[in-house]
């Protein structure tokens, strides 16, 4: 036991490494094996990728497993960490990225972006500030020592209230009337990355612990599941950037433009989150994932109504997959700021 926390130690300790290895790889790939590679990008249950959704179910299960369903009637006790996602998510989140947006390509970045491009890009910004995380918050979660129970109700929270406030805040910011949420899109991703998983776990939760017993389960298992979900966190981003390594490769100023404000955005959400959420004393396991929900985005949406709005090929839609392409790398370094942090 001492020697696998010393090498996951040793590991986690040069995360940043794995991580700029994983996305050379990954555009390498990418590279040579050029249309090929568009075999596993276009296996697709609606938006959501077949090969990317395993890697996630294997990121998303040591979280799902330890999920105490006894437990989830006590979350209603402490509502302010309901409180802060739903103002960090609806009322703060949707009109910074905006904001930054419009700074960024409408102002600053003027010499190098038409004003069509320029308008596109920011109308890609706006539809992934608007939708808040679904899945990969349950790996930032179970990364940061998040506490389980409340991550579940932060997230169906969220998505509840995605259903009816994304069209009018994406209406109002856009400034366009002709959206419709692709509704196939949302509960496919709902069904794939949360309820599949939350069976699976509570499942093999029940069954381990009554055939092996709890200290097992906790000692063992839980201590063989981490290193799994680190390395199909990392084989997802080789996956991604292979998907895309070609655009990369084909515009890097443009995406490089487009991932400055995203990335701002994101580390200033955690930020704000994380600040008005220990200026209300919450407990670490609950801040944790609730700035996370707030920084990372439901890409898998936002791919799927640009691509609706603007074209498969729009400015729009490339920004919203520059957006899964950060997120990644982004958001593991505010793993690793939430556990240095750690109160």
């Amino acid at each position: 036991m001492s020697s696998e926390s010393e090498k996951m130690g040793f590991f986690e300790r040069y995360l940043t490494v794995w991580v700029a290895l994983c996305i050379i790889c990954g555009i390498i790939l990418g590279k040579l094996a050029g249309t090929s590679i568009s075999v596993l990008s276009e296996m697709n249950i609606a938006t959501v990728n077949i090969p990317v959704a395993i890697l996630v179910w294997l990121m998303i299960f040591p979280m799902m497993v330890q999920i105490d369903f006894g437990s989830i009637k006590d979350v209603g006790k402490n509502p302010k960490g309901l409180a802060l996602t739903l103002v960090i998510n609806w009322i703060i989140k949707p009109f910074t990225m905006a904001f930054f947006a419009w700074i960024f390509f409408d102002k600053l970045f003027s010499a190098y972006l038409s004003p069509d491009l320029a308008s596109e890009y920011i109308a890609g910004a706006i539809l992934l500030g608007a939708a808040p995380c679904t899945a990969m918050v349950f790996v930032w979660s179970y990364l940061t020592k998040g506490d389980p129970e409340y991550t579940l109700v932060q997230v169906a929270i969220n998505d509840l209230v995605l259903l009816f406030a994304f069209i009018p805040i994406v209406k109002f910011l856009l400034g366009v009337t002709n959206i419709t949420i692709p509704y196939e899109t949302l509960i496919s991703s709902v069904v794939i990355f949360v309820v599949i998983p939350l069976l699976a776990g509570y499942l093999c939760n029940k069954i381990l612990i009554k055939s092996r017993g709890e200290t097992w389960f906790k000692d063992v298992f839980m201590a063989k599941l981490k290193p799994i979900s680190i390395l199909a966190l990392l084989s997802t981003l080789v996956l991604l950037f292979a998907f895309q390594g070609e655009k990369i490769l084909a515009s890097p100023f443009n995406i490089l433009l487009i991932a400055i404000p995203l990335t701002i955005q994101t580390y200033f959400i955690f930020f704000i989150a994380w600040g008005i959420g220990k200026k209300m004393k919450l407990p670490h396991c609950i801040l944790s994932p609730g700035s996370m929900i707030g920084a990372s985005n439901f890409f898998e949406l936002a791919v799927a109504v640009a691509i609706a709005l603007f074209g498969l090929n729009s400015g729009a839609a490339l920004v919203t997959v520059v957006g899964v392409l950060i997120e990644v790398p982004v958001m593991l370094s505010l793993v690793k700021l939430s556990n240095r942090w750690r109160y």
